[in-house]
């Protein structure tokens, strides 16, 4: 054999035994287990308006804000746009500032408290305990959850948006990833005024939860767009806010 074929030889079983301990390195690495896709649905309400709907933890979540203008039993629900009419307390709704583009409408915790229920028949308003339950699913630690204000544990935020900077404002380091499927949408809120919020759609979210605080308060959840965690209080009944329900 001569030296060329010699040399050939020793670099082909180089390259062989190069091979296979590549191989064998790639074959030991472990792959990231692919999180499965959470569980989605249908609800309709009264007047037949049709809501996605996902499975977060053990609890079925509207994946859409409430829309609709009557009650379970089919009693119209106040329409109160102009300012004198929202501050007489009685349950109703409107749409920001007049803006169809608007994710859903805003009720007062008179609507959404009512005996004559406002969520699609098997479902109820979100509850505080419904709320603390989704944000620890999502990775917000036990001690943080009964804390006020700002509670930035676990991005529980950018977990509820709607992923990317679709129907949210951009802002440096805040992205939504929707991980969970809730699919918050920006639909500011109404001041106990009946003055609408600033800076508006896009920049906020507020959501009612069915419980009280107390005789003229109930607790309710904040999302903004330069925040990446959940904002927790109570806040006076007739502010206007979004609505979740759950299933039954």
């Amino acid at each position: 054999m001569t030296r060329s074929r010699i040399k050939a030889s020793s670099l082909n079983v180089h390259f062989i035994f190069l091979f296979a301990v590549s191989c064998i390195f790639c074959s030991c690495e472990k792959e990231e287990p692919v999180k499965p896709l959470p569980l989605t649905d249908t609800v309709t309400d009264i007047e037949n308006h049709s809501y996605k709907t996902v499975k977060i933890g053990q609890k079925w979540w509207m994946a859409e804000n409430l829309a609709v203008t009557k009650f379970r039993n089919g009693t119209a629900i106040n329409q109160f746009q102009n300012t004198s009419d929202w501050n007489s307390g009685s349950p109703a709704y409107c749409v920001y500032d007049n803006n169809s583009t608007a994710p859903g409408l805003l009720y007062n915790w008179a609507a959404v408290n009512s005996a004559d229920l406002i969520a699609p028949a098997g479902w109820h308003v979100a509850t505080e305990e419904d709320w603390k339950a989704l944000e620890k699913e999502l990775g917000m630690t036990d001690s943080t959850i009964e804390k006020l204000n700002w509670r930035e544990n676990g991005n529980c935020g950018d977990k509820l948006k709607i992923a990317g900077t679709q129907g949210w404002s951009g802002y440096s380091g805040v992205w939504g990833s929707n991980e969970s499927g809730f699919t918050a949408l920006a639909g500011s809120c109404r001041l106990f005024n009946g003055i609408w919020g600033n800076p508006g759609l896009f920049a906020t979210g507020f959501w009612w939860t069915a419980s009280e605080n107390d005789g003229s308060t109930a607790w309710y959840r904040h999302l903004d767009y330069k925040k990446s965690g959940v904002f927790r209080f109570y806040g006076p009944k007739n502010y206007g806010f979004s609505v979740r329900c759950v299933k039954d």
